[in-house]
C-alpha cells in the first residue's frame, strides 16, 4: 500500500460521525493482539491548555532519559504529525502497515453499519506505534471530554484535568458539573487526578475520584473564591511575566520540590500547565524509577516548544499565530497582550461554524482592523457572517476576506513596526497562516529517467501518473507540498504553459498534497507570471520557486542564477566557494586523534599547520561526540577550550566552537570564536537566544543523539526529505528566537543516527539542501560511513579525501575535515571542474 492510499482511506473516515465510547477502538486493537497493554500511559483532559501540557510532559521526561511518544491533534500539515517519539513524526512506513493490517476489518465494519471514525482508527494507530517503537511512555491528549473519548482504551499511569469549561454540549452535558464528571474519568488508579480545576468543576472532580493533587496559583482555593478560607493547591504556581517575545518565566512549588525557570510559550496560563506537567512526569518517573531532579524539569519545561499557542513568528512588526478556538482560550489570549507594548493590533480571524463566535470575539482583545477568512476546511464559517459578528461587535474596519494567506497578508500590510499581526480562531488557520514561514521549495537530484521516477514515488504520486512524468523529469524539477486548493491552481498553470506536474492526490483536505514541478526555465518564468497575483498565497509560493530554480524577480528571466536567493552577505570564506574548516579536538577521547592536541601550545601549532594548508577555519571542541562518550562538565569544556582559542586569538583564520552547552558557547564568544558549531540543532532555547544576541553565525545540525547512542536504530521514509524536514523545524525556532537565516549554516549530521548507505544517499542529494536557504556544512571525515566501501572507521584519508571532493561538486560550501592539505586539494579539484579560470593565477 502506498502512503497516499493510506492516507486517503483514513480521511474518508472523516464522514463517519463521532461516535462517543471505546468498545470500537479496543475491537480494532484486539485484531493487534492488544499492544498498549505493554505501554506506560499519560493522559491529559481539559477543556483548553491539554496539548501544551501534554507537551511540557513530554519533553520533561524525555530530558530524563527516556524514550516517549506524543500523541496529540489536530496537525498542521500531515497526519504524521499526531504521533511522534522522541519528538520524531511516526514514519509514512507504519501509518501504510498499520492502515494495510487494519483495512479489510474497518471495511467489514463499516459494511455491518458499524464504522469507525478518523480519529478512533488514528488513535489506534498512533497507540499501535507507540507499542512496536518500545517507548517507555506515551503522553495521550484527549480528544474530546475524558470517560468516552478514543484514547481512554488505555489504563494511564497518571492522568489530569487541566480545566473544564462549557464545550462540546451536545455531547459531553449542559453544566460544568456533567463536563466535569466525564473528563475525570480519566483518573489513574494508582495516582492521584492531577487538576487546575476550581470551583464546581473541582467539586464534581473530587466526588468522582477521590484522590487528587490540585494546581493553580496560591490564592485560588477549592470554591473558586480567593477567600483564603479554603486550602491553598497542593502545588501552586507562579508566573512573574514574560521573560522575552517567546518566553515565560514560571515558578512551581510542591512539597520538597521547586522550579523556577522559563517556558517557550507565552501567558501567565502557561504556568498551572507547567505546573500540571511537573507533577505528571514525577508520577511517571516514580512508576518507572526514572531519576527527575529539579534541574532536569526546569530543562523540559524550557524545551517544550509547541507551534501555534501565542507563537510570535516575527518582531518589528509582531506577527502571532494562535489557535484559540473558543471564548475561554480567547480570553487567555487576551491577557498575554498585557505584557505586550503595541500601538495597533490587527486580527485576521476565522474559525470553524460550530463556535461560539460572538463569545470569542467578546474575548479577544480591542481590534483596530479584522480581516476575517475560511480556512481550508469544510467545518469553516462564511468569512461573511464572522465579519457581520465583528461588526455587531464594535469594529469599524471590517474586511471580508477568502483564503488564509490572502488575509494574513492583507493584515501585514496594514501594519506599522510598532504594531502587530494576529491570526487566531481556529489551528486550521494557524497551520494555512505558517505555511509563509515553514514552506520548502526542494530542488530535486534528477540525472535520468530512474532519478525522476524515485522522486515521484517520494511525493507519493499514483503510479500511472508516475510513469508518464518520469521521461519528461530530467530537467528543471522541484518539489514542494501545498494544501489541495493551490496545488490544484498550480498544476493547472504548469501544464498550461508547457511544463509538466504531478500530485501527490487532489481529492482531500488532510493534509498538504505534494507537488513536483518539471520545466524549462522559460516555462517557470511563464508559471510564475500568471501566479503573480493568484488566489490562496500562490504569488509568495511563485516566489519561492522563482528563488529556487534560479529565476529573479518576474520579468527577469536571465538573472544569474548564482545569486538567487543570496542574502545579506558578511564576506565569509564559503560565500563564493568551499571553504575548509579544519578539526582541532582538544578531548583526551575523540575518536580519530584523541588527545594529540589537548595541550594548548600543541593545539596552536597544529591550527598553524592547518592554516598554512589552507583552512579557512578552525574548529575547537573540548567534549567528543563519538558513540558512547561520556558527557564532560561544563567547567571542564570551558577549561579545556578558553586557553586554546585565546592562543588561537591572532591566527588567520575565523574560530569555531564546537559545543552544545550555552554556558560553554558564551564563554567561546568571549575568548575570541567567531562561530558557534552545535550538534544539538539548537535545541537548548538558551543557544539559539545567544546566538541571536552576539548575531554570529551558528551551525545547526541534525542529530537524533548527541552523543551518539551505538546501535540505535532510526526510521526515515526518505532520509534527505526527513532531515530537510526537521532541519526545519529547527530553523524556524532559531529564526523566532531572533538569529537571521542569513547567519545559519546547516549540517545534515553524517553519521548521527543515519545508517552508512544513507550517509551515502545524503552526500549524493546534497544539493537538495538549498530548500533551506543556508548555506551547508558537510562532516564526513573518517567516519564509519566508508565501512561500506571497505575503509576502517578512524582511518580512511582515501575515502575522506574522495567524498570532500563529491560533496564539493555537489554544493557544500563547508567542509569539515581532520586532514586539511589533502582535502584543499580535492577541494580545488571540485571547483576547478566547474569553474577552471579562477585557477589561472595557481590555486586559492
Amino acid at each position: 500500500m502506498q502512503y497516499h492510499e493510506a492516507v486517503r482511506f483514513l480521511f474518508d473516515l472523516r464522514r463517519f460521525q463521532v461516535k462517543p465510547g471505546t468498545a470500537s477502538v479496543r475491537a480494532l486493537l484486539a485484531e493487534f493482539d492488544d499492544p498498549h497493554e505493554d505501554v506506560t500511559f499519560v493522559q491529559v483532559a481539559g477543556s483548553n491548555g491539554k496539548g501544551s501540557t501534554a507537551r511540557m510532559t513530554e519533553s520533561i521526561l524525555r530530558e530524563a532519559g527516556l524514550t516517549v511518544g506524543l500523541y496529540t491533534s489536530p496537525h498542521f500539515q500531515t497526519v504524521r504529525e499526531r504521533a511522534r517519539v522522541d519528538g520524531r513524526k511516526i514514519p509514512e512506513a507504519a501509518v501504510c502497515e498499520f492502515v494495510e493490517r487494519a483495512k479489510p476489518w474497518l471495511v467489514e465494519r463499516a459494511a455491518d453499519g458499524e464504522p469507525l471514525t478518523f480519529f478512533e482508527v488514528v488513535t489506534a494507530l498512533s497507540l499501535w506505534y507507540f507499542a512496536e517503537a518500545n517507548v517507555d511512555a506515551a503522553v495521550l491528549e484527549v480528544g474530546m471530554g475524558g470517560e468516552l473519548d478514543a484514547t481512554s482504551v488505555v489504563s494511564p499511569v497518571a492522568a489530569a484535568v487541566t480545566n473544564v469549561s462549557l464545550e462540546h454540549t451536545s455531547v459531553l452535558g449542559d453544566t460544568i458539573e456533567e463536563i466535569a464528571e466525564t473528563k475525570a474519568a480519566v483518573a489513574p488508579e494508582s495516582n492521584p487526578l492531577v487538576t487546575g480545576a476550581t470551583g464546581a468543576a473541582l467539586a464534581t472532580i473530587r466526588d468522582r475520584v477521590g484522590s487528587v493533587v490540585t494546581v493553580g496559583d496560591s490564592g485560588a482555593d477549592g470554591d473558586g473564591d480567593d477567600d483564603g478560607d479554603a486550602d491553598a493547591p497542593d502545588v501552586t504556581v507562579r508566573s512573574t511575566g514574560r521573560v522575552n517575545h517567546q518566553e515565560s518565566a514560571v515558578v512551581v512549588d510542591g512539597d520538597g520540590w521547586r522550579v523556577d525557570g522559563a517556558v517557550p510559550l507565552l501567558g501567565p496560563y502557561q504556568a498551572e500547565n507547567a505546573g500540571i506537567a511537573c507533577v505528571l512526569a514525577r508520577q511517571v518517573a516514580d512508576a518507572s524509577g526514572a531519576e527527575l531532579a529539579e534541574t532536569t524539569l526546569e530543562r523540559g519545561l524550557r524545551r517544550a516548544d509547541w507551534p501555534g499557542r501565542f507563537e510570535v513568528m516575527q518582531t518589528d512588526p509582531y506577527v502571532v499565530l494562535d489557535g484559540a478556538h473558543n471564548p475561554g482560550a480567547c480570553e487567555s489570549l487576551a491577557t498575554v497582550f498585557d505584557d505586550f507594548a503595541v500601538d495597533e493590533l490587527h486580527l485576521v480571524f476565522g474559525a470553524m461554524h460550530d463556535k461560539d463566535h460572538r463569545a470569542m470575539v467578546r474575548a479577544l482583545p480591542d481590534a483596530d482592523s479584522v480581516v476575517t477568512c475560511r480556512p481550508n476546511n469544510p467545518r469553516a464559517e462564511d468569512p461573511e457572517t464572522l465579519a457581520r459578528v465583528f461588526e455587531d461587535g464594535g469594529v469599524e474596519d471590517v474586511t471580508v476576506g477568502d483564503d488564509v494567506a490572502a488575509a494574513v497578508e492583507t493584515a501585514r500590510e496594514r501594519v506599522d513596526e510598532d504594531d502587530c499581526v494576529l491570526a487566531v480562531g481556529s489551528l486550521f488557520l494557524v497551520a494555512e497562516a505558517r505555511a509563509t514561514w515553514t514552506r520548502t521549495v526542494t530542488p530535486a537530484t534528477v540525472r535520468d529517467a530512474d532519478d525522476a521516477a524515485a522522486l515521484l514515488e517520494r511525493a507519493h504520486v499514483p503510479a500511472d501518473d508516475a510513469l508518464a512524468a518520469a521521461e519528461d523529469g530530467v530537467h528543471r524539477v522541484v518539489h514542494l507540498a501545498l494544501q489541495s486548493r493551490e496545488a490544484t491552481r498550480l498544476k493547472e498553470t504548469m501544464l498550461a504553459v508547457g511544463g509538466d506536474c504531478a500530485t501527490s492526490r487532489d481529492d482531500t483536505s488532510g493534509e498538504l498534497t505534494d507537488v513536483v514541478l518539471m520545466g524549462t526555465r522559460s516555462e517557470y518564468d511563464r508559471l510564475t507570471e500568471r501566479l503573480a497575483d493568484g488566489p490562496y498565497g500562490l504569488p509568495a509560493v511563485a516566489a519561492d520557486v522563482r528563488e529556487r530554480v534560479g529565476l529573479g524577480e518576474v520579468g527577469d528571466a536571465d538573472a544569474d542564477e548564482t545569486d538567487a536567493g543570496a542574502g545579506e552577505s558578511r564576506d565569509y570564506p564559503w560565500d563564493d566557494r568551499t571553504a575548509v574548516m579544519g578539526i582541532l579536538n582538544v578531548t583526551p577521547d575523540s575518536f580519530h586523534d584523541s588527545g594529540e592536541f589537548y595541550d594548548a601550545a600543541d593545539a596552536l601549532e597544529r591550527a598553524e599547520s592547518m592554516i598554512d594548508a589552507g583552512a579557512d577555519i578552525i574548529d575547537v571542541g573540548g567534549e567528543s561526540t563519538r558513540p558512547g562518550a561520556d558527557e564532560v562538565p561544563v567547567d571542564e569544556e570551558i577549561r579545556r577550550i578558553v586557553p586554546v582559542l585565546e592562543a588561537l586569538a591572532d591566527v588567520d583564520a575565523l574560530l569555531s566552537v564546537d559545543t552544545r552547552k550555552a554556558a560553554v558557547a558564551e564563554a567561546a564568544l568571549d575568548a575570541g570564536a567567531d562561530i558557534l558549531n552545535d550538534v544539538t540543532g539548537l535545541e537548548d532555547p538558551a543557544m539559539r537566544f545567544l546566538a541571536a544576541e552576539r548575531d554570529v553565525p551558528v551551525i545547526v545540525m541534525h542529530s537524533i543523539d548527541a552523543p551518539v547512542v551505538p546501535g540505535k536504530d532510526v526510521d526515515y521514509d526518505d532520509v534527505v526529505s526527513d532531515v530537510i524536514a526537521e532541519l526545519d523545524e529547527r530553523l524556524l525556532l532559531a529564526e523566532k528566537a531572533g538569529v537571521p537565516r542569513e547567519n545559519v549554516v546547516v549540517d545534515p549530521g553524517i553519521g548521527f543516527g543515519k545508517s552508512r548507505a544513507e550517509n551515502f544517499e545524503l552526500l549524493d542529494r546534497l544539493g537538495e539542501f538549498d530548500a533551506l536557504g543556508c548555506p551547508l556544512l558537510f562532516g564526513h571525515s573518517h567516519k564509519s560511513m566508508f565501512e561500506l566501501v571497505g575503509s576502517e572507521a578512524g582511518d580512511n584519508l582515501p575515502a575522506t579525501v574522495a567524498a570532500t571532493a563529491l560533496a564539493a561538486e555537489r554544493g557544500a560550501d563547508i567542509v569539515r575535515v581532520h586532514d586539511v592539505e589533502e582535502n584543499v586539494t580535492a577541494v580545488n579539484v571540485a571547483l576547478a571542474t566547474r569553474n577552471p579560470g579562477r585557477f589561472a593565477d595557481g590555486p586559492e
